[in-house]
């Protein structure tokens, strides 16, 4: 084919210089053999592999023994009883006509005896007097060596907090120191880490929850100052605060009570005691501020001469405040314990004027209206009795507890309970006979008048190289639960038992018999 077209090429008429026409030309098939296949054919491999062969096996298994048992009770006996004898009816009634009046006199007598009076049976399990439930601190405020200086439980009963502060000799107004709560209630309570710290720029020296709001709280500081505080806001706690103006004490601010105001029982006011000799009352206003509403001072010359008291010191014209107690039955009534040893009672309706320089927006009055007989040195504790008008408590540096009455000077009774200061006591909300006193040897000491009146029932150590304790509070919900703070800054929770939270049948009673026998 190829010289086909090479021949027409050549053989043409037209000349090299003019093509020829195109032609159709029918070609043969030109093929290449591949040589790739053969290669791949000589290179290639067969391989093949087999398990091992499997092994089988068959077995069986026969039970071959067998056992039977039967198990078959005797027939029973059948019992005999024993035949009543028909009883004689004339002679049972000629027994009882002649023992009915010898009866009669032995129940008589019974009846108008006395000796099971009070007496009642205790079905419970007899458990432990007195034990620790809980041991709360808080490392920071202990690595500074601050003591707990007050308690206090919340409205709801389940939770307790405590001021950090210093009681002892010293200038503490610059000293950092806290307020901390726990949640008794909650789970996995740690000892060591309370719910709730708030930081505050002086030593805390009181603290008192609100009646009804179960996380709003009151605190007084050695500066002066007067604080409220919503601990259920971390972040920023601080509701209210006095601030430093010629309203505010001048003095350590020893105790703080929440109350009602006159007008409007649903709202409370603050009242703060101090060492500077005013008693003021507080209300929160807007701008976070708390605003005098009222105030008192404790004038010397104004104080009632009704009892022999030792001369002030010259220039000393105010009587410092150490501790406040309000009547249960008497709004206004109030005691107030002193520097000067001598316990007095006050009243919030008083009209006169008090006797002073101290400024003040707010006129100041002078609320002593009665002195009583002095411990041998400054008050630290006051406490009205909830089930008797006219009694209260009052323990001093002398380590006595006196019992008074309202109605009298001198003490109704006195009772050394400790060879170093008393700085706390409380009645039981519970038990009209019983109170609870906190000394400078690291007791707590419970005393039910029932049992003993010159020795306590309980004593229980809070501190094991009898550093002081300094507070203790009942708990006016959970009512077998007493709380106390000490020098090296724990918070004790102290568990009673029915033995101090249960009221005899004759207990009022006797608590107003004590009362009359002695101020008659």
């Amino acid at each position: 084919g190829a010289e086909a077209l090479a021949t027409s090429g050549t053989s043409s008429t037209e000349g090299p210089e003019r093509p020829g026409p195109l032609q159709d030309e029918t070609l043969g098939v030109a093929s290449v053999p591949s040589q790739w296949r053969g290669v791949q054919g000589i290179r290639g491999e067969t391989k093949s592999c087999q398990t091992a062969s499997i092994a089988t096996a068959e077995a069986s298994v026969q039970a071959r023994k067998h056992v039977d048992a039967e198990v078959q009770t005797e027939a029973p006996e059948p019992v005999s009883l024993p035949s009543v004898p028909r009883y004689n009816g004339p002679q049972l009634a000629a027994f009882l006509r002649k023992v009915e009046a010898m009866v009669t006199r032995e129940l008589n007598k019974n009846w108008q005896s006395h000796a099971f009076d009070g007496f009642e049976v205790n079905w419970a399990e007899q458990q432990q007097t007195v034990n620790c439930l809980h041991t709360l601190s808080y490392p920071p405020a202990q690595g500074q060596g601050l003591h707990v200086t007050g308690v206090s439980w919340n409205s709801t009963g389940s939770v307790v907090a405590c001021a950090y502060g210093r009681l002892d000799d010293g200038d503490w107004s610059t000293l950092r120191s806290f307020v901390c709560a726990w949640n008794l209630d909650r789970r996995g309570l740690s000892p060591q880490q309370p719910s709730a710290v708030v930081e505050v720029p002086s030593a805390a020296m009181c603290l008192a929850f609100h009646p009804t709001r179960p996380s709003h709280v009151a605190g007084g500081l050695y500066s002066g100052e007067v604080l409220v505080w919503d601990m259920s806001r971390p972040e920023d706690p601080l509701l209210w605060r006095t601030g430093l103006t010629d309203d505010t004490h001048t003095d350590p601010v020893y105790q703080v009570v929440w109350l009602p105001e006159p007008r409007h029982s649903h709202r409370f006011q603050v009242l703060s005691v101090a060492a500077d000799g005013k008693v003021l009352l507080w209300q929160g206003v807007g701008a976070g501020r708390l605003q005098l509403s009222a105030g008192f001072a404790l004038a010397v010359q104004q104080l009632p001469r009704n009892t022999k008291l030792k001369k002030p010191s010259r220039g000393e014209a105010e009587v410092g405040a150490t501790a406040v107690a309000f009547s249960s039955f008497d709004p206004s009534l109030f005691v107030l314990g002193t520097e000067g040893g001598f316990p007095l009672k006050c009243s919030l309706s008083a009209e006169e004027a008090a006797v002073t320089r101290m400024p003040s927006s707010v006129p100041l009055r002078a609320p002593a209206q009665f002195t009583f007989a002095p411990h041998g040195g400054p008050v630290y504790s006051v406490s009205c009795s909830p089930f008797h008008r006219n009694l209260f408590l009052s323990a001093g540096t002398d380590g006595h507890a006196h019992l008074y009455s309202m109605l009298q000077a001198q003490p109704l009774t006195s009772l050394q309970l400790s060879h170093k200061y008393l700085f706390a006591v409380r009645w039981s909300p519970v038990r009209p006979l019983v109170f609870a006193a906190a000394s400078g040897e690291g007791d707590v000491q419970l005393f039910d008048l029932q049992k003993s009146s010159q020795k306590p029932t309980v004593s229980v150590k809070q501190t094991e190289d009898e550093s002081p304790v300094y507070c203790l509070e009942f708990n006016c919900q959970q009512t077998q639960l007493l709380a106390a703070g000490d020098a090296k800054g724990t918070v004790k929770v102290w568990q009673l038992s029915s033995e101090f939270t249960e009221q005899g049948a004759r207990e009022t009673e006797l608590l107003d018999q004590l009362a009359s026998e002695v101020a008659s």
